[in-house]
């Protein structure tokens, strides 16, 4: 093999581990909650992620005197969680950051408009 493929190859085995190391952060752990509600007002509280396989978890979300509980996915820098919270049901869609903040929107069946929220590690 030429040194110019070899040199090629190289190049993009680093690539590969630089790209996959963006995406590896763990996302296990504690959470500080700071969003905004369909109607715009604000809210902060807690969550905690606990991994149950490579792509799965569970959460649970301590805000405005309330908890929710759903299951979460990760696929990438992608991060979603369905939950429950009373009788209604939601979803919020979040994007991981390198330094393992993430940032989203969410919103609860049959309800117009979505929400924002952040997680920042504890």
């Amino acid at each position: 093999m030429g040194v110019v493929m070899k040199s090629l190859l190289l190049g993009i085995a680093a690539v590969a581990v630089f790209a996959t190391a963006a995406h590896a952060v763990d996302i296990g752990g504690s959470y500080r909650v700071v969003g905004k509600n369909l109607d715009g007002s604000e809210y902060t509280g807690t969550a905690e992620i606990v991994v149950t396989t490579k792509n799965t978890c569970r959460i649970t979300w301590v805000t405005g005197g309330s908890t929710s509980e759903g299951i979460c996915m990760r696929n990438g820098i992608a991060f979603s969680a369905a939950y429950v919270l009373g009788k209604e049901i939601g979803l919020v869609i979040y994007e991981v950051n390198n330094n393992g903040s993430m940032d989203g929107i969410w919103t609860v069946a049959d309800t117009p408009g979505v929400g924002t929220e952040s997680l920042i590690p504890r």
